[in-house]
């Protein structure tokens, strides 16, 4: 750390229990000052609204709940522990990090038991997304404290989804949001979304403290922050600390806190809950707009499993040619069924009556789905043969599956392939 700060805590605490606000007295050259700062999003969540979103939409149990000692430990030991995350992300220890990594490891303790269940099904997704980019892998982090890894979370400010966009950035990073659809809420495409943005953010500003500031508070404010204190060349994030708006400067430490108690849990008595979200599944792209509800009459699964896996439809609607998420389980029973489905009723009259209130979304989702839907008979009629296509420039294999009606795990089958990584003019088979 290049500028030494003395910074000392006092807790903001809100009637209803939760931390939403610290203040810190910062000792510089011998002179007080207090200096507030708002507490991440994802660490406002009381335990109890963690457990009752994540049992209604995520599929957690009650089960092994995180025990209650309370583990403590020398600065020492900590700042062995950090050393030994491999990363290129600076992760010092100090009294703002300290206060972070306490709370998560005691006051925050149940919350983090909840959180440590769904990581086996959101992490893999995140850090897809960050190995596309050539990026650190601890920032798979970052949703800890964003949304406490919650899809539908929303802030105060209205950011959605796990990365917690709003709608100008996501849109900005190709999330489409709309009466139906808010791809904010989309595991794989927010991920995505977020792993683009902080590969800007780090070439735009070069040092990792800077990028995540970024990301919380907009480039406009970092580089305000580091032209008022002098503009100068390889500042980083504690150089411009005490410049920084007041919900940035505890989201650093916030981050290297969750990383800390993400790979140290166990040494504090943490144990994960039990999670039932599927770790298995796979994508189909609708041809007809259809319910939640009819697909699980005929599929084997829940509407809250679909809701769980398929957060970013807001009616529980899927519109035509979307792609639609499954339990492996559940896939083969879809495209079984998949006529009967779709021949449920005037499903379309029911898209109709909910975006009646949002003209312009209503018509943005209708012409799309009608100017696709015609050639769904002539897709249907080349069932014989091989056919390739060319990879185009942002392509992933989700996007080729949809394009060609058919799903990620066949492409794989298809093409002998492990992993997900495709390049520009790779040839790939469909059929």
């Amino acid at each position: 750390m290049k500028k030494k700060l003395n910074i000392f805590f006092l807790l903001t605490v809100l009637a209803v229990g939760a931390v939403r606000a610290q203040e810190v007295i910062l000792v510089e050259n011998d002179s007080n000052r207090m200096e507030p700062f708002d507490m991440p999003e994802g660490m406002i969540v009381s335990e109890e609204d963690l457990m009752n979103d994540y049992n209604n939409r995520e599929g957690l149990t009650d089960g092994n709940a995180a025990t209650v000692r309370t583990l403590s430990y020398d600065d020492s030991v900590i700042v062995s522990r950090l050393s030994r995350i491999p990363t290129t992300i600076e992760m010092p220890l100090n009294n703002v990090t300290r206060k972070f990594i306490d709370s998560y490891s005691n006051r925050m303790k149940g919350s983090v038991s909840v959180m440590l269940g769904a990581a086996n099904f959101y992490m893999p997704i995140f850090e897809e997304a960050l190995e596309r980019y050539g990026l650190p892998l601890e920032l798979k982090y970052l949703p800890v404290i964003e949304s406490a890894l919650r899809p539908t979370a929303t802030s105060r400010m209205g950011a959605a989804g796990l990365w917690q966009f709003m709608i100008g950035t996501g849109k900005r990073y190709g999330l489409e949001v709309n009466t139906l659809v808010d791809e904010r809420r989309d595991p794989v495409k927010s991920s995505e979304a977020a792993a683009h943005y902080l590969s800007d953010l780090y070439d735009q500003f070069g040092d990792w403290g800077l990028a995540i500031a970024a990301y919380n508070c907009g480039e406009g404010n970092i580089q305000k922050a580091i032209v008022r204190n002098g503009n100068q060349e390889g500042a980083d994030y504690w150089d411009v600390y005490n410049r920084l708006p007041h919900e940035t400067r505890g989201y650093v430490p916030a981050f290297i806190a969750a990383n800390y108690i993400m790979n140290y849990y166990c040494e504090h008595g943490i144990v994960p809950r039990e999670a039932t979200l599927p770790l298995e599944t796979d994508t189909v792209v609708v041809q007809a707009d259809v319910k939640f509800d009819r697909i699980a009459q005929l599929c084997n699964v829940t509407t809250d499993e679909l809701r769980a896996i398929n957060p970013q439809y807001r009616k529980d609607i899927v519109p035509a040619n979307y792609t639609l998420r499954l339990p492996v389980v559940a896939v083969e029973p879809f495209l079984t069924y998949e006529d009967s489905i779709y021949g449920s009723g005037d499903i379309s009259a029911l898209r109709r009556a909910v975006t009646e209130d949002l003209v312009q979304a209503s018509e943005s989702v209708s012409t799309r789905s009608h100017g696709r839907r015609g050639s769904r008979s002539s897709r249907r009629n080349r069932n014989s043969g091989t056919k390739s296509v060319s990879v185009r420039s942002g392509d992933s294999l989700s996007t080729i599956a949809k394009r060609n009606g058919t799903t990620v795990s066949k492409l794989k089958k298809l093409n002998g392939m492990r992993g997900d990584m495709i390049r520009p003019g790779q040839k790939i088979r469909v059929k």
